[in-house]
């Protein structure tokens, strides 16, 4: 029973709730809230007979709400049937209503059609005086647009284009845009602006124009101002010079005034142009009309296209400079050429300045100044690419004038040139290098001209005329009663009294040749020429100096060295021409302290300044001395060689001729005279050389002996060698050039003297004894060489003896002198064995 009650009490639960679903669904049907599919979806997915329970609910629902309509409608009924009543009434007065206002209009309209006629006459009256007023106001604010209009054509016809730009300036802004409505100001709006463009185009016409213009007169505005910078410069320097003079008061006020007469004068020179004589311009202004830059400017800026146009103008101008600084290919060959380059760039930037300071805006100091540093580079690559083409010393330095005054011109229009005066110094160690040139050909002309012999002094006033180009101090003219004084760029020598000139010993030679007053005049005028570079650079004399001592250095030490060197070595160049030489180069060494003197009078500095550089002439000239004196070693060597080879000794002679071979005096005869010419030479450098010449010769007549190629020598032949070895050693002891001490000459010969007097005495017994000791009387004979020169003569004793075999009676005596020679050279060889064992 409980588990049935349980069960009933759960279907009446599940009853409950049932209901309850289909109450909310119809709920929701009702509200519309929800989906329709969703509500009825969540009916049938209940239980299997869940539609017709959810019918019978629908259908109940339904039939309360008939029941609710049916009751509103019955209680609204009799109120609307009481409404119906009320029309019906009231529909037949709006009849009778509608009759009357019909009847109404019609009589007014009728009335009023009269009045409605004269009323539109009124209307139609009012509206032409109107429009009379009106045009006749229009047409006063028309004319002053019409004149003005008229007003600017006739303006464009006389080219007065900046008033026709005011003119158009006062039509846009005043006049047109009270009549903007018609169409004539239409078409006059329309116009304006190609008017303004015409007036555009045609000033930009005159400002090309202009630019042709300035371009053509370029070189002629820089030729003129660079003649003004010269005069004033010479003006300048003129006055100057005449300021430090101590001259009174009134001559110095006379001759400024004289000065400046002929300064007048000058800048008032007149010149030929166009065959019509004109007077001579003096500023950009005369040469070129600025009025079309001017205008075009003031257009431009009307225009408000002022930065546009300045834009376009410098960008010309900038064209232009490039073609200005653009050089001919055959500049450099002429100074014509550099003179119209620089004239060209100078007349440029005149017009630059002269725009810079008569616009506002045009061009400004940054842009000149940006343009002349692009110029700068430009033309200092220029100069420096065509200059190196200059070869001649004379157009460099004309070249160096023309960059002078073309800094010192555009310097005085404010532009930097210190860029200019440096290139000048690289330019001037490019003249130095011309200078050096030119100077080398004069150099070897010089040597080539030269006889190489003493200069001959007739008379006093020869002698006057030497040493008034050269430095020269004659003792022996010095100890009669001549004086020197310091030896100056061209001053003479200042003699004694007139009493003492008859006292001289002339005729009489100089010891130097005619080269060498000839070098130092050269030396001087090179010094000359370099002063000339150095002027007007700005520089002071201590650095002027400075450059001309150390061109000079140049010139001694490279130039005239490397001539001086070249001469030695030439072919041509004998022994007596050496000497000569060494005896010029001596005398130009102590000339050289004069040069010093000679440029410190032309700068005004003193050789004692700290700064003060020296020259090199010493070391210039001791190096050409000792390259002769080696060419005279080796000269005296090829002679000695010469007379060598012409050497003619019979080897295999049985006995000597009883004296000295002729080609050997002959030699010892070349060797006298020579070394009688070298008297005039240092006493070390003839010894030297003497010294040099025996040593050669011994050494010559040794190698003769040990030959090669002599397989064999008799005794004869030694002692026809030992004859010619005396003779040279008398040689050796007669003194051919003093100041030798003792035998020291004679030692020249001594290995040859023991080595032969071994053979003459045949002492191979002491020479065995005693080798090694420094008391041997062989003591200077190697025992290789007496080993060589004894095998020689062992095969000229084998070789005699083959051809004296007839002689029965000698062959024992040289069977015996064959084994002593054969017991002799194996000692000789057991010694030179244990000589190279020993090393």
């Amino acid at each position: 029973m409980a588990r049935k009650s349980k069960s009933n009490l759960s279907e009446l639960y599940l009853e409950e709730n049932k209901d309850q679903i289909y109450e909310n669904a119809l709920a929701e049907i009702q509200s519309f809230q929800l989906p329709l599919g969703t509500t009825l979806r969540s009916v049938y997915d209940d239980q299997p007979n869940a539609h017709q329970r959810f019918m019978e609910k629908l259908d109940a629902c339904i039939r309360n709400h008939d029941r609710e309509i049916e009751k509103m409608c019955n209680f609204h009924h009799q109120g609307f049937v009481d409404a119906i009543t009320e029309l019906l009434k009231v529909r037949a007065d709006a009849e009778k209503l509608k009759v009357q206002v019909t009847d109404t209009n019609r009589r007014l309209q009728d009335a009023g059609k009269e009045v409605i006629a004269q009323t539109e006459e009124i209307i139609r009256c009012r509206v032409q005086q109107r429009n009379i007023t009106t045009v006749v106001e229009k047409l006063q604010l028309c004319l002053p647009v019409l004149e003005m209009y008229s007003k600017l054509k006739e303006q464009m016809n006389v080219k007065r284009y900046y008033s026709a730009l005011k003119t158009m300036e006062q039509l846009e802004n005043l006049y047109l845009p009270r009549v903007s409505q018609y169409r004539f100001c239409q078409i006059m709006i329309e116009n304006l602006p190609k008017l303004r463009e015409e007036i555009k185009e045609i000033s930009m016409s005159d400002l090309k124009d202009f630019l042709e213009s300035i371009r053509k007169h370029s070189d002629r505005i820089g030729e003129t101002a660079m003649k003004q910078a010269q005069q004033q410069k010479t003006f300048s320097t003129a006055l100057q010079k005449q300021n430090n003079l101590n001259y009174g008061r009134n001559m110095h006020l006379g001759r400024s005034r004289i000065l400046e007469s002929k300064n007048e004068i000058t800048l008032k020179r007149t010149f030929e142009d166009d065959d019509e004589h004109e007077e001579e311009v003096l500023t950009a202004q005369d040469l070129v009309d600025f009025s079309p830059v001017y205008r075009c400017l003031h257009i431009y800026s009307v225009l408000g296209d002022g930065e546009i146009f300045e834009n376009y103008y410098r960008k010309q101008r900038r064209k232009q400079a490039r073609l200005v600084l653009q050089p001919q290919s055959s500049m450099h060959e002429t100074v014509e050429g550099y003179r119209r380059y620089f004239s060209q760039i100078v007349g440029f930037f005149v017009v630059e300045d002269h725009i810079l300071h008569v616009t506002q805006g045009l061009v400004t100091r940054t842009y000149t100044d940006e343009l002349w540093n692009m110029a700068l580079s430009k033309i200092i690559a220029v100069l420096r690419t065509h200059s190196s083409y200059c070869s001649d010393p004379d157009l460099v330095l004309e070249l160096k004038n023309l960059i002078v005054v073309f800094a010192d011109t555009l310097q005085g229009y404010g532009f930097p040139v210190n860029r200019l005066f440096d290139l000048l110094f690289e330019i001037r160690d490019q003249y130095n290098e011309t200078l050096l040139k030119k100077w080398s050909g004069l150099f070897r002309d010089i040597f080539e001209a030269d006889n190489y012999s003493p200069i001959p002094v007739a008379n006093e006033e020869e002698y006057k005329i030497v040493i008034s180009k050269f430095p020269f101090q004659d003792p022996e003219l010095d100890k009669q009663g001549f004086t020197r004084q310091m030896y100056s760029c061209m001053s003479l020598i200042q003699y004694c009294s007139e009493d003492e000139k008859g006292k001289q010993s002339f005729p009489k030679k100089l010891p130097m040749s005619q080269s060498v007053p000839q070098i130092y005049i050269q030396v001087k005028e090179f010094i000359y020429a370099s002063l000339k570079f150095s002027e007007s650079l700005h520089r002071s004399s201590t650095e002027i100096d400075d450059m001309l001592r150390k061109s000079t250095n140049l010139l001694l030490t490279r130039t005239l060295s490397s001539c001086l060197q070249n001469l030695i070595k030439k072919p041509h160049i004998g022994l007596t021409e050496l000497v000569q030489i060494i005896i010029n180069t001596t005398h130009l060494e102590q000339a050289c302290k004069y040069l010093e003197d000679f440029i410190s009078n032309i700068t005004n500095i003193s050789q004692v300044s700290v700064h003060t550089a020296r020259l090199y002439g010493l070391s210039t000239f001791k190096d050409a001395r000792h390259a002769a004196e080696g060419e005279i070693y080796t000269k005296l060597n090829q002679k000695i060689d010469e007379f060598i080879q012409i050497a003619d000794y019979d080897w295999t002679m049985s006995e000597s001729d009883g004296r000295a071979s002729g080609y050997l005096m002959d030699l010892i005869n070349f060797l006298r005279s020579t070394f009688q010419v070298f008297t005039h030479l240092p006493g070390k450098v003839a010894q030297t050389a003497c010294m040099s010449a025996c040593q050669h010769l011994s050494t010559s007549l040794m190698q003769m002996l040990l030959d090669s190629e002599l397989k064999q020598i008799s005794m004869g032949a030694i002692q026809q060698f030992n004859l010619d070895v005396i003779q040279c050693e008398l040689f050796a002891s007669s003194e051919p050039v003093p100041g030798f001490q003792g035998d020291t000459l004679q030692l020249a010969f001594i290995d040859l003297r023991q080595l032969l007097d071994l053979f003459m005495v045949w002492d191979w017994s002491t020479y065995l004894a005693d080798y090694g000791q420094a008391t041997s009387k062989y003591l200077r004979v190697n025992p290789s060489t007496a080993l060589t020169l004894l095998e020689k003569v062992h095969r000229g004793m084998k070789d005699s003896s083959k051809k004296n075999n007839i002689f029965a009676q000698f062959r024992k005596n040289d069977r015996d002198k064959q084994k002593l020679i054969e017991t002799v050279v194996k000692q000789l060889r057991s010694l030179v064995n244990g000589m190279s064992q020993h090393t």
